[in-house]
C-alpha cells in the first residue's frame, strides 16, 4: 500500500503528465544530500512502491542516505529499457527463442515469452576490416559482412517480427553506444498507463559493458550479462546492494593541445588505482561546465575500464544543449527540462554538492597528452614517455634466441623475410620494400564508440591529416589504417568540412560503421607483413582510438596495443613505430625534405571549435537518423520465418541451445559439489576475453576443428563473436584465447590443460568433455579481478556447458560474478590475504564443497591430494543478494523466469 504519496501532476505545453516528485519528500528527508544517481534509484523505488519487490524500508533506507553505515541493503531496480548489440544480442534472442520452446514443451503459452519493456538492438559488431586504404573498402567489407552473417541477420529479423517491444537497427548504421547517445536515449520516458501519461527517468541496462557511455547524458544505465538483460526484458528487476558512490570532483579546464581522450585515460588511471569496482562514480564540480556532453560521454564510456558500475553526470543545461544539437524533438527537450526540475533531478550552479562515500579530485588543467598500453586501458603513459616505456616493455619480452630461431625458420623456406642483426625483417609489399622492426605500428585505427562520438577529436584528426597531406607526408607502408566511426553523422560532417579526402590520402578510408579493431575485428594483416612478424618473432604494435587493448584482443600477431586519441592515431601512422618519440622526433619530411614535427601539424583548439560550429548541426543528425530502423536492401530483402516458435533451420551460426532441455517444472535442491577437478587455474586480471575470445578462430583450435568437420573452410570461420548463437562453437572456444596461460599446463598458451588424475595433456575442451563423461564436476581457480572486461555472457555460459560448477578467485569483476550466478555457477572468493599460492593449491587435487543456503556468507572447501590427505579451506560465498540465491537455486536466472511464467 502506498505510504509516500509521491506522485504529482506536471504540465508541459499542452500535455499533462503524472510523475514522482522527489521534492515532495523534502519535508521528511534531506534529499539535497543524495547523489544524482541515488535520486534516480529512489524515484525508481517510489514508482514501484506497490510492487512485490519494493518495501517501505527500501525507500526509507535510500531516502535517509547514510554514508557512515556499511552498505548492506538490497534494492530492486527496474530499468525503463534494454539495449543490445548483435554479438551479445544474438545469444540473448536465441535464449528467448529457446525459452519459448521450453514453455511450449512444459505446457505453457510460448508467446508469453516477450519483452515487457522496450528493447533495441544495434547490429554493429559484425563488420571486419578485410579491406582498407581503398576507396571502395566500405562496399567490399559490407559485402563480406552480409555474406558471413546472413544466417544471423535472418534470425534477428525473425526476432524483430516475432517479439513485441523489440526493434533492430540494421547493419551499417553505427555503433550501439553512439547510436544510443545520438538518437535512442530519451533522457525522460513518457509512458501511457491507462488514462494517464506517467513520466520518469530514462534508465537502462545493456548487454555491453560500455552501456555506461549514456551516463554522460544524465541517463543511468550500465552493462550486464546477456542473461541478466534477458531477465530484465521479461520483467524481472535488477537486484543489487545499495551502491557506494564515489564523488569525482572536476575543476579547471583542459589546456590547448590536450584532448578528451587524454582526459579519460588520466581519469581511468586514477580511479582504477583508487579502486571503484562495484561502485557508482558520480562526476561533479566546477569543471563540469567546461565539458561538452561528448566529452562527458567519453569519460562515462570508460567506466568498465576504471572498474565502476557507472560513471554518471547530471541532467543540466549541457545535456539540453546536446539534445538540441542532435536534433531531438522540441517537445521532448522541454519535457526533459521541466520534468528534471519538477522531480528534483536538475543540476545547476545553485545545486548543493551531494554526500559521497569517498571523493577524488582532478584539475583538468593538469592533464597531459597520453596513451595507454601495452595491454590495459588503465596503464596510462604520458606521450613524452611513450617511446621509452615501449623500449622498457620490449626489453622484457625478447628472448635472446629469437633471432637465431627466426633465421633457422627463414632458412627452411627461403622465401620468408630475412632477419638482420637489428631484429628486423626485409619485406616487399605493395610495390615498396622496407625493414619491418620491433615496435612497428602495423595497425592504426580510428574506431570505437569511445572517441568517434566526439566531434572535437574527429575534427582534430581530420585537420591533422589535412596539414600532413598538404605538406606531402604519407603513412608508412606497413601500417594498416582504417576509419570506422560510430555513426553516419561523423562521415557527413567530415565530408562537409572537406576533411575526408585528407584522411583518405593517408589511408584512413571509411571501412565500415561499427565496432572493428577495438573488439578484435581488425581483419587480417597483409600476408607479407604477417609472415615477417611470425618469421622474425617481431613485437609489433597497434594504436587505436578505442577503449580495450587486452592481450590477444586486437590481433593475435600484435603483441603491444596502445589506446590514443584519433589525432595521435594519425600521427603514429605517419611515424610508423612506437620507438619513435613523436613529441621530439619528426613524423616525416615535407615535399622539400624538411622535417615535420607533431607540433607543426597539431590543430589549435580555436580551429577545431570553428569547424565544429560550422559543420556539426542538428540537421545532419535528423537526416541520418530519419530511417534508422529501415536499413538498406540487404536487410529488407532478407527472407525469414514468421512463426512464433522458431523453426531452427540447419545453421552453423544459430543452434538450439541445450540450457533448458532437461529442466523440470520445479527446481532440484541445491546439492554439494563432490570430488571436483580443476579444469583451469590462472593468475590475476583474467578477462572475459581470456575466457571467451571475441576475435579470430584458429584452424587448429577445438572450435576451428569443429567448423571444419561441418565443411566450413577457415576463410569462412568469421569470428567467435559472430558465432555466439552456436553453443557448440562457443563451448569449444571457451578458455581458447591464444594468450591464456593455464597453470595446469605450464609452458603453454591457449586451450591446454592436464586431465586429473590421469595426467594426460589435452585441450581444455577435451578435458571438460572427459570429466563430464566420467561424471566429475569441474571448478576453475583464479586470482584477483577474475572476469575483468566485457559483459560477455558466454564467459559464464561456456564454462557452464563444460561442467564447471564453481569458480574460486581472489576477487571478481561485478558483471562476470553476476553472469556466473545467472548460469548456476557458484562464485566463491578466497578470504582476504589468501590465494591459491599462499594455500599451496596446485590444482591437481580433488575438491569438495558443501551445499550453500540462502544468506550463507562462508563455506568450507575440502581439498584432497593424491595420497588421500584432507584439508579444509574457508571461502566466502559471493551470492550477494536473496534474489541471486533464488537464481542459483533454480540453476540460473532464465530457468527461474521460465518457471514463473508457468505458474502465472
Amino acid at each position: 500500500m502506498t505510504q509516500y504519496q509521491s506522485f504529482s501532476s506536471l504540465t508541459v505545453g499542452d500535455h499533462q503528465y503524472r510523475a514522482v516528485n522527489l521534492n515532495a519528500l523534502s519535508e521528511r528527508y534531506d534529499l539535497s544530500r543524495l547523489p544524482f544517481c541515488i535520486k534516480i534509484l529512489l524515484e525508481n523505488l517510489l514508482r514501484h512502491e506497490d510492487s512485490e519487490f519494493v518495501t517501505a524500508n527500501d525507500i526509507e533506507t535510500v531516502a535517509t542516505w547514510d554514508t557512515a553505515k556499511p552498505v548492506e541493503h538490497e534494492i530492486a531496480f527496474v530499468p525503463a529499457r534494454v539495449i543490445l548489440q548483435d554479438f551479445t544480442g544474438v545469444p540473448a534472442i536465441v535464449d528467448l527463442a529457446a525459452m519459448r520452446d521450453a514453455v511450449n514443451r512444459l505446457g505453457g503459452d510460448a508467446q508469453a515469452i516477450n519483452p515487457l519493456n522496450p528493447v533495441e538492438l544495434v547490429i554493429d559488431h559484425s563488420v571486419m576490416v578485410d579491406h582498407f586504404a581503398q576507396p571502395d573498402a566500405l562496399e567490399k567489407n559490407t559485402a563480406i559482412e552480409v555474406q558471413r552473417n546472413k544466417e544471423r541477420y535472418q534470425f534477428l529479423k525473425w526476432g524483430q517480427s516475432s517479439f513485441d517491444n523489440f526493434k533492430v537497427v540494421p547493419p551499417g548504421r553505427g555503433i550501439v553506444h553512439q547510436v544510443n547517445l545520438e538518437y535512442l536515449a530519451r533522457c525522460v520516458f513518457a509512458n501511457e498507463q491507462g488514462q494517464e501519461t506517467v513520466v520518469y527517468p530514462d534508465t537502462l541496462v545493456g548487454t555491453d559493458s560500455h552501456t555506461t557511455m549514456i551516463n554522460g547524458l544524465g541517463v543511468l544505465g550500465w552493462g550486464v550479462g546477456g542473461i541478466e538483460a534477458e531477465a530484465a526484458m521479461l520483467g524481472q528487476p535488477v537486484t543489487m546492494l545499495l551502491p557506494e558512490v564515489v564523488g569525482f570532483r572536476l575543476t579547471g579546464s583542459l589546456k590547448p593541445g590536450v584532448t578528451a581522450t587524454d582526459m579519460v585515460l588520466t581519469i581511468t588511471e586514477q580511479l582504477r588505482n583508487h579502486g571503484v569496482v562495484g561502485k557508482f562514480v558520480e562526476f561533479y564540480g566546477p569543471g563540469l561546465s567546461s565539458l561538452t556532453t561528448a566529452d562527458r560521454a567519453t569519460i562515462a564510456n570508460m567506466a568498465p575500464e576504471y572498474g565502476a558500475t557507472c560513471g554518471i553526470f547530471p541532467l543540466d543545461q549541457v545535456a539540453l544543449n546536446y539534445l538540441q544539437l542532435t536534433g531531438r524533438d522540441e517537445q521532448q527537450i522541454k519535457l526533459v527540462e521541466a520534468y528534471a526540475k519538477h522531480a528534483g533531478l536538475w543540476h545547476d550552479d545553485t545545486s548543493k554538492d551531494a554526500t559521497y562515500h569517498e571523493t577524488l579530485e582532478l584539475d583538468l588543467g593538469d592533464v597531459v597528452p597520453s596513451v595507454a598500453g601495452p595491454k590495459r586501458p588503465q596503464d596510462r603513459i604520458a606521450l613524452a614517455q611513450a617511446a621509452s616505456a615501449y623500449e622498457r616493455w620490449l626489453s622484457e619480452q625478447i628472448d635472446i634466441t629469437d633471432v637465431t630461431q627466426a633465421n633457422e625458420f627463414v632458412a627452411e623456406g627461403g622465401a620468408a623475410p630475412v632477419v638482420d642483426e637489428n631484429h628486423a625483417s626485409y619485406v616487399e609489399f605493395d610495390g615498396e620494400s622496407f625493414n619491418l622492426e620491433d615496435g612497428a605500428v602495423v595497425i592504426a585505427a580510428i574506431t570505437s564508440c569511445t572517441n568517434t562520438s566526439n566531434p572535437s577529436v574527429l575534427i582534430g584528426a581530420g585537420l591533422l591529416a589535412k596539414k600532413a597531406n598538404e605538406l606531402g607526408l604519407t603513412r608508412k607502408p606497413w601500417v594498416k589504417t582504417s576509419l570506422a566511426p560510430g555513426s553516419q553523422v561523423v562521415t557527413q560532417y567530415l565530408d562537409d568540412a572537406g576533411l575526408m579526402p585528407h584522411l583518405e590520402a593517408l589511408g584512413f578510408n571509411l571501412v565500415g560503421y561499427g565496432c572493428t579493431t577495438c573488439i578484435g575485428n581488425s581483419g587480417p594483416l597483409p600476408e607479407p607483413i604477417e609472415k615477417a612478424i611470425q618469421g622474425a618473432k617481431l613485437s609489433v604494435t597497434s594504436v587505436l582510438s578505442g577503449n580495450r587493448n587486452f592481450e590477444g584482443r586486437i590481433h593475435p600477431e600484435v603483441a603491444a596495443n596502445y589506446l590514443a586519441s584519433p589525432p595521435l592515431v594519425v600521427a603514429y601512422a605517419l611515424a610508423g613505430n612506437m620507438k619513435i618519440d613523436i613529441t621530439k622526433a619528426p613524423l616525416g619530411q615535407d615535399k622539400d625534405g624538411n622535417p615535420v614535427y607533431l607540433k607543426d601539424l597539431w590543430p589549435s583548439s580555436e580551429e577545431i571549435a570553428d569547424y565544429i560550429a560550422e559543420h556539426v548541426s542538428g540537421e545532419i543528425f535528423k537526416a541520418k537518423y530519419a530511417d534508422v530502423f529501415t536499413g538498406s536492401s540487404v536487410w529488407t530483402d532478407l527472407d525469414t520465418s514468421d512463426t512464433a516458435v522458431y523453426d531452427w533451420p540447419e545453421s552453423t551460426y544459430i543452434k538450439h541451445p541445450p540450457f533448458f532441455e532437461s529442466m523440470s517444472a520445479e527446481p532440484d535442491e541445491v546439492g554439494a559439489i563432490d570430488a571436483a577437478r580443476c579444469l583451469v587455474k590462472v593468475g590475476d586480471s583474467i578477462t572475459t576475453d581470456h575466457i571467451s575470445p571475441a576475435g579470430s578462430i584458429a584452424p587448429d583450435s577445438p572450435a576451428g576443428q569443429y567448423l571444419q568437420s561441418l565443411g566450413v573452410s577457415p576463410a569462412d570461420f568469421n569470428s567467435y563473436g559472430s558465432r555466439r548463437g552456436n553453443h557448440e562453437v562457443m563451448m569449444r572456444g571457451t578458455f581458447a584465447n591464444v594468450r591464456l596461460k593455464n597453470q595446469l599446463a605450464p609452458g603453454t598458451t591457449g586451450s591446454a590443460t592436464t586431465h586429473f588424475p590421469s595426467g594426460d595433456a589435452m585441450s581444455i575442451y577435451d578435458a571438460a568433455m572427459r570429466y563430464k563423461e566420467e561424471g566429475t564436476p569441474a571448478i576453475v581457480i583464479g586470482g584477483k579481478e577474475y572476469g575483468t572486461g566485457s559483459s560477455r555472457d558466454w564467459a559464464a555460459k561456456g564454462p557452464a556447458l563444460m561442467g564447471v560448477r564453481a569458480v574460486i578467485a581472489e576477487s571478481f569483476e561485478r558483471i562476470h560474478r553476476s553472469n556466473l550466478i545467472g548460469m548456476g555457477i557458484l562464485p566463491l572468493q578466497f578470504n582476504e590475504g589468501d590465494s591459491a599460492d599462499s594455500l599451496n593449491i596446485s590444482g591437481n587435487e580433488s575438491f569438495s564443497i558443501a551445499p550453500v543456503s540462502a544468506g550463507q556468507k562462508t563455506t568450507t572447501m575440502t581439498i584432497t591430494d593424491d595420497n588421500g590427505n584432507h584439508r579444509d579451506v574457508e571461502l566466502q560465498v559471493r551470492i550477494d543478494t536473496g534474489n541471486e540465491f533464488t537464481y542459483y537455486q533454480h540453476g540460473g536466472i532464465l530457468h527461474y523466469v521460465i518457471r514463473r511464467f508457468l505458474t502465472q
